[in-house]
Formats: C-alpha cells, structure tokens, sequence
C-alpha cells in the first residue's frame, strides 16, 4: 500500500472515530444513566431539595388549595401567602421526598415499559397516592385547607399515543449505540493510529478531533437547553425545569469535559514528544560522512 493511500485511509478512520466519539458519549449516557431505574432515581433525588423545585411545586399545591378555597378578595391574598408559606415549609420534610422519589419513578418506570412494549396506548401516570400521601401530612401540621387537595383525576400523560413508535425505535437504537459507538470509536482510533504514516501526527489529530467532538457535544447540551426551555408553557416553572435538566445532564456534561480534557492531554503529549524528538536530532548533528582510505602513490 503507497504511502498516499495510507494517509488518506488513516485520516478516514481517525475522523470517523472523533465523530463517534462524543455520539458514543450520548448513546451511553441514555442507555445506562436514564434507562436504569436506580440510577435515574439517584439522580433525580437531589431535586426533592431544590429551591428552584420546591418552589414550583409549593405554587402548584398552593393553587390548587386555593381553587378548592372560595375566600373573599380581602381575605385572598393573605390567605394565599399562609398557606403557600406552610406548604413550601412542608416541602423541606422527609414525607415530601418520599412522595417525590414515589412519583418520580413511577413515571420512570411507565416510560420504560412502554419503550420496551408492543402497546399503542399514551403513557400515563396517576399521582394519586402521592397527592394523598401530601395531603394527609399537610392535613397532620394543620396546613389550612389541607383537606380539600384535589386527588381525584391525577393521571398526567407522559408520551402520546401516536409518539411511541418513533420513540420505540429511537430508543432501540440507543440502546445497541450506548455499548457499541464507544467501542467502535476506539477501534476506529487505534486502527487509524496503527496505518498511519507518521503516527504521532495521528495521535496528535486524534486528540485535537476529540477534544473538538467533547467541545460540540457541550454546546449542544446547552443549546438543547435552550430550546427545552423556550417550547415549554407559560405556566410551567421555567427555573425548575432548568434545575431538572441540569440534574438529568450532569453526567453527559461531565463526560464531555472529561473528553475534552483527554483529547487535549493525548494532543499535548504527542506534540511534546514530538518537539523532543526534533530537539534530540539537532543536538546529535549531522552523521559524519565516512572519509575515503589511505591510498597508495603509484610509482
């Protein structure tokens, strides 16, 4: 094989393996961060004590409270404040993250079956116990009108109907990616490295081509953020939901920084090296040229 084909079938394999590389990343993170229910539940239960969290859901129970409470305009507005002010206290106790973790992973755990089902039918979730299990303790610290939460009519839907094919295969894809893109990448990588003519150049790209990829994958992290926030309704908390996906991302967010930091440790190390190797052949000089044998005069 020319050198020529050498070069160009190594810059091939080693750009291939920068793309993987982050794509490997995301597949991962969904497969073995949020499918796993114990791993999805210790994620998200920090979130039980976030203010950002704990204040959306003190104003939904608040609100609700208050359309079950028919009080006159004098007497609204401070009765509002009272109880927002004893059910955002009640959110700080055990009893809240335990209804938290309840329902949590009883959407979590709707979501999976149905991702790993054959159904059409949308995936739904009923908060009732939850709610009942706030209500009750609510009603137990003397919360007033603790007793006329709502707790019927609880379902919220989580996927429609008509979503869940797509999602199916999306997900199954995920599912084979999550194991195999990491491996492919850095098959890819050594196999590019190993045909290349000048390997530490090659060890060089494919760190830059990394650190580039971790470098993307971030920006679109915060760009997903972005449009997360800007599709939702007005009446959704947009801080909480900022503090959610943070929560859900953190790891993705992690592993792309350590991608980077990676990449650019392996660039720095094969461009040292190779200003090293540069160093030691100009102080070694020139090789001596062998001089010619004592020759005879001939008479």
């Amino acid at each position: 094989m020319s050198r020529r084909v050498r070069g160009v079938l190594a810059a091939v394999l080693v750009g291939l393996a920068c793309l993987l590389a982050p794509l490997g990343a995301l597949a991962a993170w969904a497969k073995y961060g949020i499918e796993d229910g114990a791993r999805y539940a210790a994620t998200t239960a920090p979130l039980a004590s976030d203010d950002q969290v704990r204040d959306a859901v003190a104003g939904a129970i608040t609100d609700g409270i208050m359309r079950e409470v028919h009080v006159g305009p004098p007497l609204r507005g401070s009765v509002h404040a009272f109880v927002h002010e004893a059910v955002r206290s009640f959110t700080g106790t055990p009893a809240f993250r335990t209804a938290w973790a309840t329902a949590n992973l009883s959407a979590h755990d709707a979501v999976m079956r149905a991702l790993h089902g054959d159904g059409d039918r949308p995936v739904t979730v009923d908060l009732a116990p939850a709610a009942e299990r706030m209500k009750r303790q609510l009603a137990h610290e003397h919360v007033p009108f603790a007793g006329r939460i709502p707790v019927a009519h609880t379902e919220i839907t989580l996927l429609q109907s008509e979503d869940l094919e797509k999602l199916r295969k999306g997900f199954h894809v995920l599912e084979v990616a999550g194991f195999w893109l990491p491996v492919t990448a850095v098959c890819l990588a050594l196999a590019g490295i190993a045909l290349s003519v000048c390997r530490r150049r090659a060890v060089l790209a494919t760190g830059l081509g990394t650190a580039l990829g971790a470098a993307l994958l971030g920006v679109a992290i915060a760009v997903g953020r972005r449009m997360t926030l800007d599709g939702l309704p007005e009446d959704v908390s947009h801080p909480a939901a900022a503090a959610i996906y943070d929560t859900l991302t953190e790891t993705l967010r992690t592993a792309s920084w350590l991608l980077l930091a990676l990449g650019l440790a392996v660039a720095l190390a094969a461009w040292l090296t190779g200003v090293h190797a540069r160093r030691r052949r100009a102080s070694a000089g020139p090789a001596p040229v062998p001089g010619e044998g004592p020759t005879r005069a001939r008479a």
